[in-house]
């Protein structure tokens, strides 16, 4: 096989399109993992905010407030998720294709000089 600057274009594609695979696949497996094996790995633990009432003195949170604020929590950690996989789900759109696409010129263009 003959050396060119073709060639190297098609190998450095094809490598970069698996890498890109590659990463977005272990970030969907991290992300599984996370959700369903160690179900708190990814919370955030975002301290209560305290309340002040008029003279500058801090009150504690009533149940209500405490509640929503674990909601809050709750939501983020969720948002984080779904960036997360937006993100996997779009490096392996792109990767995939990628990869495929390179690697099968270079296995046709290896068939041509045989």
């Amino acid at each position: 096989m003959k050396f060119s600057i073709r060639l190297l274009y098609l190998y450095l594609f094809s490598f970069i399109g698996l890498l890109i695979t590659v990463i977005g696949s272990i970030q969907i497996l991290d992300l599984g993992i996370k959700v369903y094996v160690f179900k708190g790995a990814d919370k955030y633990s975002i301290p209560m905010v305290s309340k002040f009432d008029n003279s500058g003195r801090e009150t504690p949170l009533t149940d209500t407030e405490k509640e929503e604020q674990k909601k809050i929590q709750e939501e983020e950690t969720n948002r984080q998720r779904q960036v997360q996989l937006s993100s996997s789900l779009a490096m392996l759109l792109v990767g995939i294709p990628l990869y495929k696409y390179h690697w099968a010129t270079i296995k046709k263009e290896g068939k041509k000089s045989k």
